[in-house]
């Protein structure tokens, strides 16, 4: 793990390999650690760039205030500091979110998009009053101990068939969450709205959904599809939300197939 310190906020991050940029973003709660298989097992084929976002891991917390645009104009100022032009910028969930605004607002930062089970933010995609409820829910949670929610929303994050190392592996990791940066990702994720972005993206663009996501289902997936110009649709068979997590070979194929084309 590296870090360097952004407008005195230090992110934590990890590079590994070799070949072109691959930056990571990672999803609500948790950390790089959610890319655990792809950075495992992507570096053989790109530089892998994983960081922790602003209020998770071993990176310092955020201010409560921000929202998207605070974050992505911290992303491209670490992607200054580590020395990328600009990446093939993979972003699963909340940081699928991460990845459109960083287009919006730094588009010479971005070869191309990989949007995992992600949104145009919880109202854009699942409407007022759901994601009214997850914001009031996540917000009580965030005062919580670990022991009380995480197991529930594990099974969110994940399907059925998940195995029980991998729901340890995700407990582990998440119960190591900053309460600070839990409100301040929710609160963020639920006063976006980036439809008007999608059609006009013009940068190569990847969606790769679980196929029993609950967190952000199928009818999302297809919204993206039919919104984002030329996109293209791998749907993972049985995955949950983490489909990264619960397929890595058949997640790490797509994007490998996907930025070397």
């Amino acid at each position: 793990m590296s870090t360097t310190r952004i407008n005195g906020l230090d992110i934590a991050y990890q590079v590994s390999g070799n070949g072109p940029p691959l930056l990571l973003l990672h999803g609500y709660v948790g950390d790089r650690r959610m890319w655990r298989p792809q950075l495992e097992q992507l570096p053989e084929t790109f530089t892998v760039v994983a960081w922790d976002n602003p209020g998770t891991g071993a990176s310092g917390d955020a201010p409560e205030s921000w929202l998207f645009p605070d974050y992505a104009d911290c992303l491209d100022a670490f992607l200054a500091a580590t020395g990328i032009d600009d990446a093939h910028v993979c972003g699963l969930s909340w940081g699928g979110v991460l990845a459109l605004e960083l287009y919006r607002r730094h588009p010479s930062r971005v070869r191309s998009l990989i949007l995992a089970g992600t949104y145009v933010g919880w109202r854009g995609s699942l409407g007022l009053e759901a994601a009214r409820e997850r914001l009031q829910s996540n917000l009580k949670q965030s005062e919580m101990q670990p022991s009380e929610f995480l197991p529930g929303m594990i099974s969110g994050l994940v399907s059925s068939a998940a195995s029980d190392d991998l729901r340890s592996e995700l407990l582990g990791f998440l119960s190591e969450f900053h309460p600070a940066g839990f409100r301040g990702m929710a609160q963020a994720v639920f006063d976006a709205d980036q439809s008007d972005l999608l059609p006009t993206i013009r940068v190569p663009t990847l969606l790769i959904w679980g196929e029993v996501d609950q967190r952000s289902p199928l009818s999302v997936a297809r919204q993206f599809h039919e919104a984002i110009p030329d996109s293209q649709l791998v749907v993972i068979p049985g995955a949950g939300h983490l489909c990264n997590l619960e397929n890595p070979g058949q997640f790490n194929t797509a994007v490998r197939e996907f930025c070397l084309a």
